[in-house]
C-alpha cells in the first residue's frame, strides 16, 4: 500500500506550526503572523509574513527558526522570509485555539 504524499505547502505549514513566538509560546502559524506561502518550481520557499509589533527585536530569532525548519523538507532548496506590516496584524487573525490560550475569547 503506497503513502498519500502530503503537499509541500502543507508540509511547509505544519513546520510553521513548530516555530513559536519566543514571547507568547504560540506558533506563527496560528497567531495569524503568516500571511503567503509561495513556493517555486526551483524550490525556493518564499513566506511573507508579520510581527505583531513593528520593530520586534526578536524577528532575526524567528526568521532563522522558520529557515531552519522549512529547510528540512526534501523538495526545499532555499527559504526566504519577507517581512511586511501591510496589511498591519491584528487579533482576528490569531486561530480561536490561540486566542482561548491567550484569554482573548
Amino acid at each position: 500500500m503506497a503513502t498519500k504524499k502530503i503537499p509541500i505547502k502543507n508540509q511547509v505549514i505544519e513546520k510553521l506550526k513548530l516555530v513559536l513566538d519566543p514571547e507568547l509560546g504560540i506558533s506563527v502559524w496560528d497567531l495569524g503572523l503568516i500571511y503567503n506561502i509561495l513556493i517555486d518550481k526551483e524550490g525556493i520557499c518564499t513566506t511573507t509574513m508579520t510581527l505583531t509589533t513593528i520593530g520586534c527585536p526578536l524577528f532575526a530569532q524567528i526568521q532563522k527558526e522558520i529557515e531552519d525548519r522549512i529547510m528540512e523538507i526534501k523538495e526545499i532548496n532555499d527559504v526566504k522570509v519577507e517581512l511586511v506590516f501591510d496589511p498591519p496584524w491584528s487579533v482576528e487573525k490569531m486561530s480561536e485555539e490561540s486566542k482561548i490560550r491567550l484569554g482573548l475569547d
